[in-house]
């Protein structure tokens, strides 16, 4: 799952003893390496589904990271483009890569932004929110855009539930639960907490008008749906 690059189990114990700024920024020089990045294909596969939306004037990638998915931005969007990420350690990593880019250190949850974003994308940060913290969140993506704007991010089928998969991700969500329980600060990561469902009903309470479509070229499951959809939240225009 690593490469030689990446870091050592005592560096992960590390990491996933401190706070999620923290550890994040202890991960940074070599998160990259690690199979927490978004994959290539699904930053593509959301680069492609958003193509024939766009064109897009400025655009959001809502916790960067290390500026992975800028690059679907960049292709996007005709206007400037930002990053933003609570971690010091990957915008560091992201400005090296990129620094052409305009990074911006903040907590999501409080965007330090005017409204006026015609994108905003996040990938792969969503569980790094407990359930109680989505409405919030979403009001402050809802506020960033501008009316007409979009909130986009691709969203995994759930394993069925008799799967291997289904029970590595509800084990490490446990064990996630049991370490914060009795180790602080919180490191919040869980895989099981943002149901296509819950998400689409937070959306709307915050103003958004929502729907998915299948994200074709990452596959389908042998039942035949979409081992992804990528989620479009629309902001209305006052007038609609």
């Amino acid at each position: 799952m690593f490469s030689p690059h990446g870091p050592s189990l005592w560096e992960l114990a590390t990491q996933a003893l401190s706070s999620v700024e923290r550890g994040y920024d202890l991960l940074a020089p070599k998160f990259d390496h690690t199979p927490f990045r978004t994959p290539d294909p699904v930053i593509d596969a959301t680069t492609a589904a958003l193509r024939p939306l766009g064109p897009f004037e400025r655009g959001l990638d809502m916790c960067c990271g290390t500026g992975a998915g800028m690059r679907s931005l960049h292709s996007l969007c005709m206007g400037p483009v930002v990053g933003v990420d609570v971690s010091a350690g990957m915008l560091a990593q992201a400005r090296e890569a990129a620094a052409d880019s305009r990074w911006v250190r903040a907590d999501v949850r409080v965007l330090p932004f005017r409204p006026g974003f015609d994108l905003i994308v996040t990938f792969g940060s969503l569980g790094h929110f407990l359930p109680e913290e989505r409405p919030t969140l979403m009001a402050e993506v809802c506020r960033a855009l501008r009316p007409g704007g979009l909130f986009a991010f691709p969203l995994g089928a759930p394993p069925p539930a008799t799967s291997l998969a289904n029970w590595a991700l509800t084990g490490f969500d446990l064990a996630m639960r049991v370490r914060n329980a009795v180790w602080h600060p919180p490191f919040v990561m869980y895989y099981r907490t943002w149901p296509l469902h819950a998400v689409r009903t937070d959306l709307h309470h915050a103003g958004f008008t929502s729907t998915t479509i299948p994200m074709e070229t990452l596959g389908r499951r042998t039942d035949g749906t979409p081992r992804a959809r990528l989620v479009l939240a629309h902001k209305p225009h006052p007038s609609e």
